[in-house]
């Protein structure tokens, strides 16, 4: 699976998190992180 395509999945799984546990979750949160850390590997091969 490419990285873009993680993204997206882990994307999807922490809008269904947000949905069933609140935005401010610790299971929202964690997959937000983990999403952030995706983008960030992202934009340094971009560089």
């Amino acid at each position: 699976m490419s990285l873009l395509e993680n993204i997206e999945e882990k994307r999807t799984e922490m809008l269904e998190t947000a949905e069933k546990f609140g935005l401010s979750s610790e299971e929202t949160l964690s997959c937000s992180q983990e999403l952030d850390h995706l983008i960030s590997e992202v934009q340094h091969w971009q560089t």
